[in-house]
């Protein structure tokens, strides 16, 4: 009995010592450290900084311009929901948790485009932890019967397919059509609306109407706002502000329950997505950094993060709305294939790379300077 206990207090001792060690930061607070506290080359660390500071993003500030000016080319393309004049180059480097590099203003909140994609799949996520949808290879009419997905092709869309985005889904959705969204380079309308479909889960195609589309197939799921449930389940648990938002397309609105309830977008494509600061796409960050886990208590299942990681069939560098860097066309040379991120127009970043313990945000970096500056951080280590 005696050396039960005294095996036990070990066990509990080791613990504490565990989570005294892991550091999260407080509502409202962060600690910082300076690079060399951590054993990081802190001359270097300035490098790295000066060069995000230096290769801004050269659009224009206006994001309105800058979008219609990025896909000028898709037919029928406009602006459906909000927009916001950005700010200039910020970021945040972790390590351990700490903030050991900032700059800009990482408190202003700004739009992030595409990394809204990793927020709308922590909400898949989060559904299949609850069992409100059982298994991700299920198809999506299985849940969604209002003829989104009626049709030899589009019955045989599952979860997993829109998350990894190789549904190939045909159709319409506010507005928006599929064969409209980045259409190919060769060919003209009746070409692109025409096209031979390709067997769901056999092709990666980045395409936001369908990513708008599992916005829609969740909200049908849940039956309350998406952002409601990531602000309860998450942002609040993390200590997130109480400044961002996230929006859909002003004509994005559908009855629930006798409720209208707006449909929000997975990107800033035409307007809406995520509106956030830095810090709390830091946050974020940290969170899955630490394998969903936040103070000791479990946000979001680390089984279920594992599998949003595995790359697709279809595509090695994709996961669940993940970028992995697998090798294979998106593969940033010199760096760990085992880190992952979230990716935005106009050099939104978050990456995160678990075994280092090292979360790094980006706002505003001209994208074709992100794998240079990502490979500047790491010449800290």
């Amino acid at each position: 009995m005696k050396l039960t206990l005294k095996l036990f207090a070990l066990l509990l001792f080791g613990t504490l010592i565990s989570q005294a060690q892991t550091y999260f930061p407080s509502n409202g607070n962060w600690e910082h450290k300076t690079p060399a506290d951590l054993n990081i080359k802190s001359d270097k660390m300035k490098e790295a900084v000066d060069f995000a500071m230096e290769n801004e993003y050269s659009e224009p500030r206006d994001l309105r311009l800058a979008i219609l000016k990025g896909f000028e080319k898709e037919p029928f393309h406009e602006i459906n929901g909000p927009t916001k004049k950005r700010g200039g180059p910020a970021g945040i480097v972790l390590k351990n948790g700490y903030i050991i590099a900032q700059w800009g203003d990482v408190k202003r909140v700004d739009m992030t485009f595409s990394v809204t994609k990793s927020f709308l799949s922590t909400t898949a996520l989060l559904a299949l932890e609850e069992n409100l949808i059982a298994n991700a290879e299920e198809p999506v009419i299985n849940y969604v019967w209002d003829g989104t997905f009626d049709g030899e092709h589009n019955h045989k869309i599952t979860w997993q397919h829109l998350l990894n985005q190789s549904s190939d889904w045909s159709g319409e959705l506010w507005g928006g059509y599929d064969w409209a969204d980045r259409p190919p380079s060769t060919g003209g309308l009746d070409d692109w609306k025409n096209r031979t479909l390709n067997e769901p889960g056999t092709v990666f195609k980045y395409n936001d109407v369908r990513v708008n589309l599992l916005a829609y197939s969740l909200l049908q799921v849940w039956r309350k706002l998406l952002p409601q449930v990531l602000k309860e389940k998450i942002m609040d648990p993390i200590g997130a502000s109480s400044t961002w938002r996230w929006y859909g397309y002003d004509n994005a609105w559908i009855n629930v329950d006798g409720i209208k309830m707006q449909s929000v977008t997975g990107g800033g494509h035409s307007g809406g997505g995520m509106f956030i600061n830095t810090e709390d796409m830091a946050r974020f960050g940290l969170l899955f950094s630490r394998n969903g886990k936040w103070k000791g208590e479990q946000l979001l299942s680390e089984n279920l993060i594992e599998q949003a990681l595995l790359p697709s069939k279809a595509n090695s560098n994709y996961g669940y709305m993940w970028w992995l860097n697998q090798k294979g066309s998106r593969h940033w040379k010199g760096l760990p294939e085992d880190l992952y991120y979230a990716a935005g127009f106009g050099g939104n970043f978050i990456v995160i790379d678990r075994q280092r313990d090292l979360v790094i945000i980006t706002r505003w970096l001209e994208p074709s300077k992100i794998e240079e500056f990502i490979n500047k951080v790491y010449q800290t280590l």
